[in-house]
């Protein structure tokens, strides 16, 4: 079978910039991941959607848990606080007391909101791409160029985390563009690396702000680190998935 990899690590992100959601299965529709990025967090005062990438008043935003009830229904938790209810009005008073200013929880439009959810909605800053793959072989290869550094996936926000071994000066799936893979049942097409943003650097849960992380990466790679791909045919994978070539 020729097999590259093995699935390690399978993420969603209920609401975007927010800590993701890991999973032992999930389905990948043709959009991407069941339940990834239904909600924003915008800033009351000017409607803006959070950029932790570009403003230090929202660093504090990746440390916000989140998770999915029923694959549907949002709960967020900020750090040594209750699992709530989100959209609604003690969730966002619990997310704005934690941030220091006034912030909601809004649906990515009304085709994402709860119900019995009436509230304001909110458009994504960007146009995801479906899926985003990151091998633990690049992450070796950040890891040998950045020994002080945690090369931790959660700074790099992928999908699909595949184990294969370490490819000596090498970030491989960056060399795979244009490509074809079946991950389990599911069938994928590399389509461009994932060029990376200054939320690389920021600090989570176990591990500081590393400005060298993003440094290594324009310096090594051309500013990226991972890759995006398309659904060719939709499936559900699960941890310990084998991944290959077709």
């Amino acid at each position: 079978m020729n097999d590259i990899g093995t699935v390690a690590q399978l993420w969603r992100y209920p609401a975007s910039s927010l800590a993701g959601e890991r999973q032992d299965a999930i389905l990948v529709e043709p959009a991407g991941m069941a339940g990834d990025r239904m909600f924003g967090l915008v800033g009351v005062s000017d409607n803006e959607i959070a950029r932790p990438d570009r403003e230090a008043k929202w660093h504090k935003v990746p440390r916000i848990r989140t998770r999915l009830a029923n694959d549907r229904n949002l709960e967020i938790a900020v750090p040594d606080g209750d699992w709530l209810s989100a959209p609604g009005v003690e969730c966002d008073r619990a997310v704005s007391a934690y941030l220091g200013f006034a912030a909601s929880i809004r649906p990515f439009g009304r085709e994402n909101a709860p119900p019995a959810y009436a509230g304001p909605v909110t458009a994504a800053r960007y146009s995801k791409a479906p899926i985003h793959l990151l091998t633990t072989a690049s992450l070796a290869r950040l890891t040998a160029l950045h020994p002080d550094g945690a090369a931790d996936p959660r700074r790099f926000r992928p999908n699909i985390v595949v184990d294969m071994a370490a490819v000596d000066g090498s970030f491989p799936e960056t060399e795979w563009i244009g490509r074809k893979l079946a991950i389990g049942e599911l069938l994928v097409t590399i389509s461009e690396p994932c060029r990376r943003c200054g939320f690389t650097i920021i600090a989570q849960d176990g591990f500081d702000d590393d400005p060298a992380i993003l440094r290594n990466l324009v310096r090594h790679n051309a500013h990226n680190l991972g890759v995006y791909c398309t659904v060719d045919r939709p499936a559900g994978i699960k941890v310990g998935d084998a991944m290959r070539f077709l």
